[in-house]
């Protein structure tokens, strides 16, 4: 709300349930890798929903949901929570600039990141109960998630200055 102007009862229950998952144990994990994922053109919530999603990455969505106060029982393939999250989304804003968080730029780094990331509990189970032995499945999430931060931090940089 601009200066002097009231606020209503559900812009100050949106303010509280951000407050909430802003200091929640997972926001502070976000806030904390913050500086890490800025150069791929992610914020905090963006953080939150990929540590959220390393057991199964299926669940970013649903993740970005819960984090865009979209409730607990989220449905991402309903056509009434896809529209609310792409507004929520669209509506999101950098704390520090008010710049938008979401552009093609990041939604191409976010693309490009898991296209390449081992980050699927299940995969890295397999691999150890066929290796038997923790050696590769540390080696293969280390390898392709450095590889995923390398790739989507050079489609972030080139696509900001492509697109701006």
């Amino acid at each position: 709300a601009a200066q002097g102007e009231a606020i209503d009862a559900g812009e100050l229950e949106y303010l509280e349930a951000s407050l909430h998952q802003r200091y929640s144990f997972l926001g502070q994990a976000g806030q904390w890798i913050e500086p890490v994922v800025r150069p791929l053109g992610w914020d905090w919530r963006i953080g939150c929903a990929v540590i959220a999603s390393f057991p199964a990455r299926e669940v970013v969505m649903g993740v970005l949901g819960v984090i865009y106060h979209l409730g607990s029982d989220v449905d991402v393939g309903s056509e009434g929570d896809q529209s609310r999250l792409r507004d929520q989304l669209r509506a999101a804003r950098w704390d520090d600039t008010g710049e938008a968080v979401y552009n093609l730029p990041v939604a191409l780094s976010i693309m490009v990141f898991f296209a390449l990331c081992a980050q699927c509990a299940a995969t890295l189970a397999v691999i150890y109960r066929e290796t038997n032995s923790w050696r590769w499945p540390v080696f293969t999430f280390v390898y392709m998630t450095t590889l995923a931060y390398i790739g989507a931090f050079v489609t972030y940089q080139v696509g900001m200055r492509l697109i701006g």
